[in-house]
């Protein structure tokens, strides 16, 4: 598929976050045809000019982890509602899971997914190949590794049909001889599906009737700590490209900054696990469920200070939105998952304000990371010969958060009520602009990513 037209851009004097970690400075940047072709001093300006004073450009934010429920249940979210959900967010790229209906796992359920976010998504799409138990063929036999970002692996029972938990057909997917199928990274959802049971079995026959508080207890840390030790291990022994999908405890955190950062383990963790804690369930109940849990406030902490020393690369929202109806179901059948895309980069910027992180590791978790975890060459940097993916950001401009102004199609948020420091005003896809001022712009649609996955595993 061809890329989409690209445009031309210049920004003045805005405060730009360079790649690798530099300080931001005051500065100019121009796009054209696309591709960003001046950073700093821009001599000779190209298409409209913004005056950009007193506002952050930042590369757009990759966010590499989303459901939005097409095919399937979109009565909760669909690709374009979910899209324009992430440029509002100042989202330009996005990587959506297979747990839709029917799953994401073979060749014509990858094509039905690329057709439908052709001309309707907000936003770039790039969609994971779904394991199964006997599927680990598919993406060498059916070629299919151009179409997928990474192959997912549900290791315990989540939201969707799909899980891999018997040890063979899980080790079976990571020694895949295939050299272009072992280029494809594996992300893996990482709880232990015994001990879920286990833990499930204990609570019935103590005659104990849980309730949303004892979701964090049942999927406790040890789950999450065991299915992610054993991922790492066939990693390490298949020479495989592992990303951790939303990290949510100090135990997991401890373990992966006692191995080497080789660039095969790699690992993400989550706003609301950052933001949330157990606390939280007594004031939002079943909205503040999700998979893994959020947890005791310690393993935030402990987050947050892997993030901070490099053991966890970037940030992701594990968007998972259902509606509010489905939501206040008792526990035990309401739905797990929260809305969070359009919020991810509002509540770091919060972050910045509030002095607990700065706006170049900003850059790094939300843009640059997750580019480099995935392959995504021309993402997430200000850099001349980079896409023109940019978002525009008010560091001083405060929000409330409301459910009424969610324009995901669930129709909440768990943040509704923080005031929040700092909001996206422009959004930009290749040098134009398709969310700005409050309005989306007619006619300016996203991509197909391309990722490149250099040499061959070894």
């Amino acid at each position: 598929m061809q890329p989409s037209p690209g445009g031309s851009l210049t920004f003045r004097e805005a405060t730009l976050v360079p790649p690798g970690g530099a300080p931001p400075y005051i500065g100019d940047l121009a796009i054209e045809g696309g591709r960003i072709v001046a950073v700093g001093v821009v001599e000779r300006p190209v298409g409209e000019v913004i005056d950009a004073r007193g506002h952050v450009l930042l590369p757009g934010v990759i966010d590499p982890q989303v459901h939005f429920r097409e095919p399937g249940p979109t009565h909760k979210e669909d690709l374009e509602t979910g899209s324009r959900a992430a440029a509002v967010g100042g989202v330009t790229a996005f990587l959506e899971m297979p747990n839709t209906a029917p799953p994401t796992t073979d060749r014509a359920t990858l094509l039905d997914k690329h057709a439908r976010a052709a001309g309707r998504c907000r936003a770039h799409w790039g969609f994971f190949l779904g394991a199964t138990p006997d599927n680990q063929d598919t993406l060498a036999r059916e070629d299919l590794t151009a179409l997928v970002c990474g192959l997912k692996i549900f290791m315990g029972s989540s939201t969707g049909t799909l899980l891999v938990d018997d040890p063979a057909a899980l080790e079976a997917h990571f020694a895949v001889p295939d050299a272009e199928a072992r280029r494809v990274p594996i992300a893996v959802h990482a709880e232990d599906e015994a001990r879920l049971v286990a833990n499930k079995a204990r609570y019935a026959a103590e005659g104990r009737v849980a309730t949303v508080s004892d979701h964090p207890k049942l999927r406790d840390a040890e789950a999450a700590l065991l299915a992610t030790r054993r991922a790492v291990a066939l990693a390490e022994k298949y020479r495989r490209r592992l990303h951790i999908l939303h990290l949510s405890t100090a135990d997991e955190a401890a373990f992966l900054a006692g191995r080497p950062r080789d660039g095969l383990v790699t690992s993400e963790t989550l706003p609301q696990y950052l933001w949330l804690d157990a606390r939280d369930y007594e004031r939002l109940g079943t909205r503040a469920q999700m998979n893994p849990p959020v947890r005791e406030a310690q393993h935030g902490e402990a987050l947050w200070a892997a993030l901070h020393a490099g053991v966890i690369d970037c940030l992701a929202t594990d968007h998972a939105p259902h509606t509010l109806e489905e939501k206040a179901r008792p526990y035990g059948q309401a739905p797990s998952g929260m809305p969070g895309v359009e919020t991810l980069l509002p509540l770091m910027l919060h972050a910045v304000a509030l002095g607990k992180c700065t706006l170049s590791q900003l850059a790094t978790w939300l843009c640059e990371a997750p580019a480099r975890c995935y392959g995504l060459r021309d993402k997430g940097r200000l850099a001349v010969g980079a896409d023109g993916d940019v978002v525009l950001v008010d560091p001083g401009l405060r929000r409330t958060l409301r459910d009424a102004d969610v324009v995901s199609r669930c129709g909440w948020t768990p943040f509704a009520g923080w005031t929040l420091t700092g909001a996206p005003v422009m959004t930009v896809l290749r040098g134009r602009p398709v969310y700005r001022g409050g309005q989306f712009l007619d006619g300016v649609y996203g991509d197909s990513l391309v990722f490149d996955r250099g040499a061959p595993a070894l």
